[in-house]
């Protein structure tokens, strides 16, 4: 059996490692960066931390049992990375970014930037959803250093220059009090306001025991019940609703500011956001918070609806991810050569977020609608990691797809179910059009249930 896994950051990894173990010899991860990491190794702006308590921020088969603070930073979940990659580093080539693949009689074809192929029985994605900077496309240039958060730019000295930060979603959130504090001025562009609750954040190496099982075990029930709250109805979700309120105003005296700081949308409809310090760096002399809709840029600065010309030196954008993109830009043609675009024409979807009808031996990690927006996703990818190598030892890697009536009644619950969920709410990074691509419609706890005890009837061998 020969598997290529696409994608070295927690879910290619954790992938490696349980192929390892079950005795799957013939195993190669391609990723297209210089080094394992995905997310974590991408993303190092100022600031840069898990809003998941580091308790439930690794897999339970490799648990970090001690970590420097309760929610991790960057430079210690990429730490931890790489040495949960060590046993299977001889899997890793680096340097080799996918292209495509196609799917034919002898199995699938990968074909990587360089023009060579890799041939595989079983082809898995784990590239995420999180690994493609979303830029907005606005008329105009400007002048000065211009970057994504994801692609910080380390050479630029920020030190006294006029910083303009367009997006208010969770990395702005962590990277805009270091810009307060170094920066000569800081202009805030705000669209959506986002929900904001504190974060019990602390020092924690002299409490190990928050990464063992009762560490695990009571942020898991937590994150649970946030879950809840997002996914049953306004009830559940005026107690989140009143606790980021108390929050803002707890934080922000100034009424007026306050006010242009109250988010418009039910909590949960767009990310929730842990933060100690945005507001405090928000209500700082020396930031402005503009909410008028910016409308393109000029050599000097970002212009808004207004017709202001905001001046700046530098511009960040923390615009966030194109999440619904799903193993884009790869081009992946399944049987018959059937575009996967086209399979996804409408939104992407997938049963149990794992496998799609027409795509035989491809195995999605962290795929449609397994995102979470209260809990752990790494709890949702050990469950699909455990259902793909039961998926390979039972057929032995022969060519397998989901029957498609199967894929399609799954489909078709989890969307009647979203549409009692927070997510339909307003427009966010979770929705493709009209439908909600990304997040799950109940809680961890059915989901690895479902997953566990799925029927592997489900699935009909190619041809057979």
């Amino acid at each position: 059996m020969r598997v290529v896994v696409v994608g070295a950051g927690f879910s290619g990894i954790g992938m490696a490692l349980a192929l390892r173990r079950a005795g799957v010899g013939d195993v190669v991860v391609l990723e297209r960066a210089d080094d394992v990491g995905g997310v974590w190794r991408d993303n190092t702006y100022p600031g840069a931390a898990c809003d998941v308590p580091s308790s439930l921020y690794s897999f339970s088969f490799a648990r970090q049992r001690s970590w420097p603070r309760r929610y991790a930073r960057q430079p210690d979940i990429l730490a931890h990375l790489r040495r949960l990659a060590a046993p299977v580093r001889d899997l890793v080539r680096t340097g080799c970014e996918v292209a495509g693949a196609s799917h034919g009689p002898g199995g699938w074809r990968v074909r990587l930037a360089d023009g060579s192929v890799v041939e595989a029985d079983v082809l898995i994605s784990a590239v995420g959803q999180l690994s493609r900077p979303a830029v907005p496309d606005l008329p105009g240039r400007f002048g000065g250093p211009a970057f994504h958060s994801a692609r910080w730019r380390h050479d630029v000295d920020l030190a006294g220059r006029r910083v303009a930060v367009i997006g208010t979603g969770a990395s702005a959130v962590q990277f805009v009090p270091h810009l307060r504090r170094v920066a000569a001025r800081v202009v805030v562009f705000q669209r959506t306001a986002p929900h904001v609750l504190p974060k019990p954040d602390a020092v924690t190496r002299s409490a190990p025991l928050l990464g063992g099982r009762v560490g695990r075990l009571g942020t898991w029930v937590a994150g649970e019940a946030l879950t809840f709250a997002l996914t049953r109805g306004p009830w559940s979700r005026s107690v989140v609703e009143a606790a980021t309120a108390l929050h803002r105003f707890w934080r922000v005296r100034d009424p007026v500011l306050r006010a242009r700081l109250a988010p418009g949308a039910p909590a949960g409809c767009q990310r929730l956001l842990f933060s100690n310090d945005w507001y405090p760096a928000l209500t700082s002399p020396d930031v402005d918070v503009v909410t008028e809709r910016v409308t393109g840029l000029v050599e000097s600065g970002v212009r808004t609806a207004d017709g202001v010309v905001h001046e700046a030196d530098v511009l960040v954008y923390g615009t966030g991810f194109a999440a619904t993109d799903f193993l884009a830009p790869m081009e992946v043609r399944g049987a018959g050569g059937r575009l996967l675009s086209d399979e996804w024409a409408g939104g992407a979807r997938a049963h149990l977020g794992i496998t799609v009808p027409g795509f035989p031996n491809l195995f999605l990690l962290y795929g449609p609608n397994t995102n979470l927006g209260g809990n752990s996703v790494l709890t949702m990818v050990e469950a699909q990691i455990r259902y793909v190598v039961r998926v390979l030892r039972h057929f032995g890697g022969r060519p397998v797809e989901v029957r498609r009536e199967v894929a399609e009644a799954f489909d078709a619950e989890v969307q009647r179910r979203l549409r009692h969920s927070v997510w339909t709410l307003c427009r966010s990074w979770y929705r493709d059009g009209e439908r909600v691509t990304t997040n799950w419609p109940g809680q961890v706890a059915e989901y690895r249930l479902r997953t566990a005890r799925a029927d592997l009837a489900d699935l009909r061998p190619v041809g057979g």
